[in-house]
């Protein structure tokens, strides 16, 4: 490859990678505070760099690009749908620890059907005892959505019950 060309050489590559790949791993690790995700960022920063042909005029610059595009990813990913919309597994239990004092079906089924957003509260804060700044927390939503969320997803199961209360309904199942 003749010197003067703007694409680099495997060499150039492999060096600008064992140069700044553990500096960008930490950057992402630090937005994305998980290992996995932090890993598949390191590869789509480099990438990026692969394809956008950057020349770079000494090393601190190559440092500068390669922070402000992994921040950028790692924020772009953040903003996603998916990140923002979902509850991790780990907050869910498993059925087989509801054996010994499982809730009334009729509550637990008229629960289920209710829109995710009042669902995912109403169990966290009934069945599974967080508190709303807990839940507020691990949702990444303010309290006073939380509490909203809370009065009308009650609102609602206390109409899919037929007029009692959930708080009613709840103390009267086996639960």
């Amino acid at each position: 490859m003749e010197s003067n060309s703007l694409l680099r050489t495997d060499t150039e590559l492999a060096e600008l990678y064992g140069r700044h790949a553990d500096m960008v791993y930490r950057l992402c690790y630090i937005y994305l505070k998980n290992p996995i995700d932090s890993e598949d960022a390191v590869q789509s920063v480099f990438l990026r760099l692969i394809k956008n042909g950057t020349i770079f005029n000494d090393f601190e610059h190559e440092k500068a690009w390669l922070m402000v595009t992994a921040r950028n990813y790692c924020k772009d990913i953040l903003k996603n749908w998916w990140k923002t919309r979902r509850v991790t597994l780990d907050a869910l239990p498993e059925v087989s620890s509801w054996n010994g004092n499982k809730p009334s079906g009729n509550v637990l089924e008229r629960l289920l059907s209710l829109p995710e957003k009042y669902k995912t509260v109403l169990y966290l804060f009934y069945f599974e005892e967080y508190s709303v700044i807990e839940i507020s927390e691990m949702l990444g939503r303010k309290e006073s959505t939380i509490q909203t969320q809370l009065a009308r997803g009650r609102k609602r199961l206390k109409i899919d019950l037929g007029g009692n209360s959930f708080e009613q309904q709840e103390y009267q199942s086996s639960f």
